[in-house]
């Protein structure tokens, strides 16, 4: 009988080990050079509304989360767009139709937390907005105030909508240069959102960034 035991424990102990991994997906190593000029993305990129449901490959993936907050300089964490202090205080949540992820820098990996596709409740909290149900792959960025606050104070708020500008522009210019389109997205229900996607009660909703193929 205790041999039984041990044996399920031991069953059990590798069926969540191997469950945990599943949840971290190392994503591709991003290229740092292309095929497009900085002057060519910056020309070509349009808000676009209407997109084919095709799925971007893992490698688009990369590169355009490596573009919003990819570490540059491992010695002292440097991401890809400035932030005030080096204090990071901004979120990237990824959602498709397999699921919510949150992208780690550290690592460049995607943390899964949830398998269910969220696109919908997306829509419905975005105003019916309905190129955020075709797009594949919708980007969220949210962030806590607090971590710029303890060291700006009252500052920190526009420190904090400065650096989420410029992960977003750096997430449409590189969209333009994978051949791909985008769309920035300000009108949601922030409450809603912060329900849809579990989001931390310190974190606040800020940008919806619709990522596809042009139809």
């Amino acid at each position: 009988m205790l041999r039984k035991l041990l044996i399920l424990f031991l069953l059990l102990v590798l069926c969540t080990a191997t469950t945990l991994a599943a949840k971290i997906i190392t994503l591709p190593k991003p290229t740092k050079s292309g095929m497009v000029s900085l002057e060519e993305s910056i020309d070509k990129r349009r808000s676009e509304r209407e997109y084919r449901t095709n799925d971007l490959s893992q490698d688009q993936l990369s590169q355009v989360l490596w573009a919003a907050q990819g570490i540059t300089d491992s010695s002292f964490g440097f991401r890809t767009a400035p932030s005030a202090g080096a204090l990071y205080p901004l979120k990237i949540y990824v959602i498709k139709k397999d699921g919510v992820f949150r992208y780690l820098p550290d690592g460049h990996r995607l943390l899964q937390l949830s398998e269910e596709d969220k696109r919908p409740s997306l829509l419905r909290a975005s105003l019916g907005q309905g190129f955020i149900r075709e797009a594949p792959v919708s980007i969220v960025l949210s962030a806590n105030f607090s971590i710029t606050q303890a060291t700006y104070g009252a500052r920190a708020f526009r420190y904090v909508c400065m650096e989420t500008g410029h992960v977003a522009e750096n997430i449409h210019l590189q969209a333009v240069a994978l051949g791909l389109a985008s769309i920035p997205v300000g009108a949601f229900w922030d409450d809603v959102i912060k329900k849809v996607l579990e989001l931390p009660d310190d974190e606040d909703p800020l940008y919806i960034i619709p990522v596809g193929y042009t139809k």
